[in-house]
């Protein structure tokens, strides 16, 4: 509830959404971020767990750990699957693979979300918050202490992808986002 509050999903303990997939955004920051001198839920229900050190469980839980929060614009498809995209913070080229980006993220697009980096390839936390510098530089003046980290350390920063959802759902932008499975062949 924190967190919806935070995005103005919520007054009180009352939700006030238009579109439950809103949520998710509130979901990815009660998952991944903490304030100061507190933990993270995905490093308290891993430290709870006991699994195979190599198990492809043990994995995932571990790359989850160490998501990251990275804007970035796509430029080109993978040979093989996926997308090539560039973190315009860090100024790093990543291998997506995600299925529903390749179908639907055109070259040029620009987007903000959170990373898993199981193996040598990258894969969203299933939210994205599509971008553009009106909406990155609203976000900055809602996190003004922002603007004193490096561009490296800010998106580390639990404010950076506060702001940015909080403005994002303000602005009207995730009406423009439609989450949906991707078709799967018929057998």
């Amino acid at each position: 509830m924190r967190h919806a509050r935070r995005l103005g999903l919520a007054q009180g303990n009352t939700l006030i959404v238009d579109n439950i997939d809103d949520l998710h955004l509130a979901f990815d920051l009660a998952i991944h971020t903490a304030e100061p001198g507190r933990t993270r839920a995905i490093d308290r229900y891993a430290k709870s767990l006991q699994l195979v050190p190599t198990s492809d469980d043990a994995v995932m839980l571990e790359a989850m750990c160490r998501a990251r929060f990275s804007v970035v614009q796509v430029e080109r498809r993978h040979e093989a699957a996926g997308l090539i995209v560039r973190d315009m913070f860090r100024n790093e080229e990543l291998w997506v693979v995600d299925e529903g980006w390749e179908i639907s993220m055109p070259k040029g697009s620009v987007i903000a979300t959170r990373f898993y980096a199981p193996d040598r390839f990258v894969m969203t936390a299933g939210i994205g918050v599509p971008i553009d510098m009106p909406l990155l530089e609203d976000a900055l003046d809602e996190a003004p202490q922002l603007l004193r980290k490096s561009p490296q350390e800010a998106p580390d920063d639990r404010r950076f992808a506060e702001a940015i959802y909080r403005v994002a759902l303000r602005d009207g932008i995730m009406e423009q986002v439609k989450l949906q499975d991707v078709p799967t062949e018929a057998a």
